[in-house]
């Protein structure tokens, strides 16, 4: 795995050496760990990977209390420790120098202040933006990667299995909610991969909803949308239930929400635009009555972060490629009534079609 990331890392310095720019400063725990293998979570700390086109030095600069797991974990021989008490900006300076006139960084990720203090270390400095870079690299998921991303999908199937023979009429969303991330933990997560949502009754038109007191009730849907990292990947599902027998139009929603489901699913082939899977199931939707309470892009990318490239929305012109890992999740919120949502985790496999890796069952399912 170490040449994986080597050559992540060399891909970046060639991309610096062909645009002109002297180094980079990649400073999103994700990112590090997709080019370097050490994962962690920095807080307010200072961490960053410095690449130099000039030199093709690799320094990673790490907390204090991190260097030495940086050094077992990651794959970047030179680790420069910066204790609590010291000013990271300044040991930049002396690995960067303050001569260094363009700086690739991710934008997205740098603050105000960040970027204030690299100028004070490096006059007259200017950025480049390398977050579409990195995201193109990671966009295109590895055999070894989705190995990761089944294993996460795995273990939050069990927990919503383990939701069916556990909830019943009564229980808050709350209390489901905190058995289902114990169930997590007890499966083998590292942690959820998002804040899980459980919803019921008319809260379940909450597209992103948060879980409250709210009493799991007969003849409500529950909407239960969660997932978990597994060896730094993340899996995301949403299955949408009913307490009791329901209603007709209950039961109506939900079709079509799987119908549209589906349509999307059928519509993700490499070639085609990604805008065309937001289409096809919007359409369907739309054909049955319900396409105003469709309010959201139809999935997301996913991988080491919840959200990643691609958004899959009707205005992205962008072709689906082999390699992609996203979400199709359409959904109808009717305020009134509630709402449904079927998420399913896809991947474009090298022959350009799409596997589901998402297993659990979508057929309508009435509980209690």
């Amino acid at each position: 795995m170490s040449t994986v990331y080597h050559t992540r890392r060399k891909r970046v310095i060639r991309h610096l050496k062909e645009n002109g720019i002297e180094a980079a400063l990649i400073t999103s725990p994700s990112m590090i760990y997709y080019v370097t293998g050490f994962r962690s979570d920095p807080h307010e700390r200072f961490l960053a990977l410095l690449l130099d086109s000039r030199s093709e030095e690799e320094t990673l600069f790490a907390p204090e209390l991190d260097a030495q797991s940086a050094g077992e974990q990651g794959t970047v021989e030179a680790i420069v420790p910066v204790s609590d008490t010291e000013n990271p900006y300044e040991k930049l300076r002396k690995k960067l120098g303050s001569s260094v006139a363009s700086l690739a960084i991710e934008k997205n990720n740098v603050t105000v202040d960040k970027a204030e203090s690299l100028q004070a270390v490096a006059p007259g400095v200017r950025f480049f933006n390398l977050t579409p870079f990195l995201e193109g690299m990671r966009m295109r998921k590895t055999s070894e990667e989705i190995a990761k991303v089944r294993l996460a999908i795995e273990t939050i199937e069990k927990v919503m299995n383990h939701a069916l023979t556990h909830v019943e009429a009564g229980m808050t969303e709350l209390e489901l909610t905190a058995e289902l991330e114990y169930q997590m933990k007890r499966f083998g997560a590292e942690k959820p991969s998002f804040e899980t949502i459980v919803l019921t009754g008319r809260r379940s038109a909450l597209p992103h909803g948060v879980p409250e007191n709210a009493k799991i009730e007969e003849n409500d849907f529950l909407l239960i949308d969660m997932g978990v990292v597994v060896q730094g990947y993340c899996s995301d599902i949403t299955r949408t239930f009913l307490m009791g027998e329901g209603t007709a139009e209950q039961e109506a929603i939900y079709e079509a929400v799987h119908a549209a489901n589906l349509r999307g699913i059928e519509a993700a082939r490499a070639g085609r635009t990604i805008a065309s899977v937001d289409k096809a199931a919007r359409d369907e939707i739309a054909a049955r009555g319900y396409g105003p309470y469709f309010t959201h892009r139809v999935g997301h990318g996913f991988g080491m972060d919840i959200h990643e490239y691609p958004s899959l929305h009707g205005e992205n012109r962008d072709l689906i490629e082999t390699g992609l890992l996203f979400t199709v999740e359409p959904g109808i919120y009717v305020p009134e009534i509630g709402g449904v949502r079927i998420e399913d985790d896809l991947y474009i496999r090298e022959d350009g079609t799409a596997e589901v890796l998402t297993s659990f069952t979508k057929h309508l399912i009435r509980l209690g």
